[in-house]
């Protein structure tokens, strides 16, 4: 299975990995700051943006980390930082986990798997999600330059969904109306939490908003679960991307990190 991927700008690499239902695109916010300082790597995963989905494909986090240490061969990279947001998240503390000396540090933003009872079935609401965006996500475009649809389909992601421009409101409906991998993907991951250790030597930096709706605090951020070692960091006005929310503030954090 190869990784569509892309890779832009100069200096130490740093892989991005989107989350459940999302693409490489989710990243755009960030990629133009990004890269004046870094090799920025983004990849789509199975089944989602332009990787295709092949059935029989391995889909759990574990699995998908060891996909993206095959993108790090291909660019003949050695050592990377890993950013990733939501089941991306998740991915990026694998990859820490499973291959220590190709990591130089860990950005989570809203990282899955760290809840202390694992789902043992799909979400109704994140289920519609995907059913809507299929059906409009070739006219998105044209129906997102209203904010009544923006607000009916990003309200609940986002608090500062009116803020969110319409490009990258595009971006994401596409994504998910067309990731043929998005339930496969989810049902590798049901019943399954993060229980890897993390040398101390990466460092991690763990980010939440306050208004994560997708993964609330409630039953889905666990620090216990998080290495002993992680900066924690919530961000105020902030939904389930926080690179869409904040993303100055994102990459002011991303850049600490890799100084770390």
């Amino acid at each position: 299975m190869k990784l569509q991927s892309s890779i832009t700008g100069q200096g130490q690499p740093i892989v991005l990995i989107h989350g459940l239902g999302s693409a490489a695109t989710a990243w755009k916010p960030l990629l133009k700051e990004l890269s004046a300082k870094y090799r920025v790597i983004t990849v789509d995963l199975p089944g989602h943006g332009q990787t295709p989905y092949q059935h029989g494909t391995p889909l759990d986090p574990r699995s998908l980390a060891q996909l993206v240490l095959t993108v790090l061969d291909e660019y003949a990279i050695e050592k990377t930082h890993v950013v990733g947001n939501s089941l991306g998240g998740w991915v990026a503390l694998e990859l820490a986990a499973i291959a220590p000396e190709r990591v130089l540090s860990v950005v989570g933003l809203a990282p899955a798997g760290l809840w202390l009872k694992p789902g043992i079935s799909r979400v109704r609401g994140e289920a519609r999600a995907r059913a809507m965006a299929r059906a409009l996500h070739k006219s998105a475009p044209t129906l997102l330059k209203f904010k009544f649809a923006r607000q009916i389909g990003f309200s609940t992601v986002s608090p500062r969904w009116d803020a969110l421009d319409v490009e990258t409101c595009v971006d994401a409906t596409v994504a998910m109306g067309t990731s043929r991998g998005y339930f496969h993907t989810w049902d590798a991951f049901l019943g399954k939490r993060f229980d890897e250790k993390i040398s101390s030597s990466i460092p991690v930096t763990i980010i939440f908003g306050d208004t994560d709706n997708t993964l609330p605090a409630q039953t889905s951020q666990e620090r216990s679960l998080a290495p002993q070692h992680a900066k924690w960091v919530v961000i105020p006005e902030c939904g389930h991307a926080p690179m869409w929310d904040h993303p100055k503030t994102v990459i002011s954090y991303i850049e600490e990190t890799c100084r770390a």
